[in-house]
């Protein structure tokens, strides 16, 4: 059996089953705007400012459009792109063979994370990435920060496609999420938004989770638990997502508390982090 006959014949099989529903995260995100516009999306807690930024699922969708737009410009062709989530931990060894391997065209950045200046690491890179045409870098002050890439002009109402752009299509590659790489290079798993969907989806039945939950985000959105077992679950199932930028855990409990969290996926440290403050 060829690669194409297996896949169809797998795909058949997932949508036979109920497993694949052939949606997107645009298709989830566009049921919340007409259900809920203006209930919180988003709430962001940094450790250098005082109050969380939050966005309604209005203003998420216009973030989103704005950006999408501006990735057009870039030379994206497809929005949504494919998204190559990166640990913050991870250093120019790691990341130049990522983004060589992934051909990636935009790389954002913070510019500075936990007192490491990642601006200056990528530029040092950027002779070993000739495929890598722009890095917009967040709270950056140059015009390559964040808000002059990608967010700048008006945004669009409703879920929006550039003009020229090919939406992505359910069995279209969504997200290439490499491991860590700590027996060898690092490998690239690939998913399309059906498989990502069905996980959620399973994960929802699983936990009980829907529209109602507050799903905080402490452990890191560049791996899989993080990514899709938090931010993309809590998005897609019309829910408020709450990030917090890094791990503390007399923050993390007063997050908790403060915004009502009901769902939250960490591993085993985070646990007896948490149980450590609740006992004190």
């Amino acid at each position: 059996m060829s690669i194409a006959s297996a896949l169809a014949s797998r795909g058949a099989s997932m949508r036979a089953a109920g497993l694949w529903i052939d949606k997107t995260m645009d298709d989830f995100l566009a049921d919340a705007l007409t259900r809920t516009p203006d209930k919180e999306a988003l709430v962001a807690y940094r450790c250098d400012r005082e109050a969380p930024t939050r966005l309604n699922f209005r203003q998420l969708t216009e973030r989103i459009n704005l950006a999408a737009d501006a990735l057009h410009g870039m030379g994206v062709g497809r929005v949504g792109a494919v998204m190559n989530p990166l640990m913050h931990i991870f250093r120019e060894r790691e990341l130049t063979f990522m983004l060589e391997f992934a051909k990636a065209k935009v790389l954002v950045v913070p510019k500075n994370y936990r007192g490491f200046d990642y601006e200056i690491m990528v530029e040092n890179m950027r002779v070993s990435l000739p495929g890598l045409e722009h890095v917009v870098v967040i709270d950056g002050l140059g015009d390559n920060s964040l808000e002059r890439c990608l967010q700048a002009g008006s945004a669009p109402a409703g879920i929006h496609v550039p003009a020229g752009a090919q939406p992505l299509a359910p069995d279209d590659l969504a997200v290439l999420m490499f491991t860590s790489g700590t027996t060898g290079s690092p490998k690239g798993v690939m998913h399309t938004s059906n498989t990502l969907v069905s996980c959620m989806n399973a994960l929802s039945d699983r936990f009980g989770v829907g529209s109602d939950d507050v799903y905080l985000a402490s452990t890191p959105v560049g791996h899989m638990t993080g990514y899709v077992a938090v931010v993309l679950i809590g998005l897609r199932n019309g829910g408020t997502v709450v990030l917090q930028d890094f791990w503390e855990p007399g923050q993390g409990v007063a997050i908790m508390a403060h915004e009502e969290v009901s769902y939250f996926a960490a591993s085993t440290p985070f646990l007896n982090d948490i149980c450590e403050v609740v006992e004190a």
